[in-house]
């Protein structure tokens, strides 16, 4: 038999859910009750999987815990696990993401706001700024986007750990080659439309929502931008919009498939301060050609009317499924690549973050 394991994060605490030999997901009762859950990740590199929660304290600030029991006792550094440098000046405000290393045991990657990275080698224990990224002389002139200043996407090379890209709202999407050291600005041909006529296409500066990565390609990413959803064949050195057929190409999320190349999804939303589900019904698009064409496909979802939207890090896939979870507390699964939907948790927090794998 095989176990997976999903982990929600939401504005007011963690859900575990657990499914045995493809049954369904039974959802745990709540760990850190009332504290936000902003980034959730499962390491199963180790023998034993560790989780790690990034959390919001309240009054006492962001912090990142892990857990080596599947979530029964959870951890934390004595000192704070993520601080800036006193010479930086800075103060954290929160922790967006959080992403084990494909290449690299022991290496936990930490996106935080204000706009910087941060790298563990300790499973996700204790963190330190990646000063090439903090000191790039773009940083100056990047402003924060509606959720903040934010680094929210980590795309981590499988194979390589000398070439990753993150995504800034809204600095853009940077790109590495020499683990870190040195950062490029990696947003050639992104339309940004609320410039003027003759610079809107900037070196950097665009609203980026999300990024994702197929590891079977990793040449190949997508992106959901603000003003359109893109795809890139030589990681980032320039882009495609493939957005045009879509109903809508605002949204949050986009999610590359694991193993297949050329399939990717997006969920819609109207545009721009409206924010809800296209006809106000939860439909995950899905193409299977590298975004040339894209098919709805909502069966097990609910017809509507539904308002919630569904936020960046709010929806993922792995082995276990292809997951999903709404502003309005809801979680819902799809064990064949999106084909039909399950719902797996309802009545939960604003859902922030969600991830799966199996054990």
């Amino acid at each position: 038999m095989s176990d997976a394991m999903l982990a929600i994060g939401t504005r007011k605490g963690l859900f575990l859910a657990r499914s045995t030999d493809g049954g369904p997901f039974e959802v745990e009762p709540i760990r850190f009750s009332t504290v936000g859950v902003t980034s959730v990740a499962i390491d199963t590199r180790g023998a034993t999987p560790r989780l790690l929660a990034g959390i919001e304290y309240g009054h006492f600030g962001p912090s990142v815990m892990y857990s080596d029991d599947l979530g029964e006792t959870w951890g934390e550094a004595e000192q704070p696990p993520i601080a800036f440098p006193e010479k930086t000046g800075a103060t954290l405000a929160r922790v967006w993401q959080l992403m084990p290393s494909p290449s690299e045991p022991g290496v936990v990657w930490a996106g935080v706001e204000p706009g910087a990275l941060f790298r563990s080698e300790d499973r996700g224990v204790t963190y330190r700024l990646v000063e090439g990224l903090w000191d790039h002389p773009h940083r100056p002139s990047w402003q924060p986007g509606g959720g903040g200043l934010c680094l929210h996407t980590i795309i981590n090379h499988p194979t390589d750990p000398e070439v990753m890209g993150v995504a800034i709202s809204t600095g853009g999407f940077y790109r590495t080659r020499d683990g870190g050291m040195s950062w490029e600005a990696a947003n050639k041909n992104i339309r940004a439309p609320f410039l003027p006529e003759g610079k809107q296409y900037p070196e950097y500066g665009q609203c980026v929502h999300k990024v994702s990565m197929n590891p079977a390609r990793p040449e190949r990413l997508f992106l959901q931008h603000h003003f359109g959803v893109y795809r890139s064949d030589d990681f980032g050195g320039s882009w495609h919009d493939i957005g045009s057929s879509l109903p809508s190409d605002f949204g949050f999320p986009i999610v590359a498939h694991p193993s297949r190349p050329d399939t990717v999804y997006v969920l819609p939303l109207h545009a721009d301060m409206d924010r809800t589900p296209v006809g106000h019904v939860y439909r995950v698009f899905r193409s299977d050609d590298a975004g040339r064409t894209w098919q709805p496909h909502g069966q097990g979802l609910p017809e509507g009317p539904v308002y919630a939207s569904v936020l960046r890090d709010a929806m993922s896939m792995s082995a276990a499924g292809l997951f999903f979870g709404t502003r309005d507390g809801e979680v819902y699964c799809s064990r064949d690549d999106g084909e039909t939907w399950e719902q797996v948790a309802r009545h939960l927090p604003d859902v922030l973050s969600v991830r799966a794998a199996v054990l």
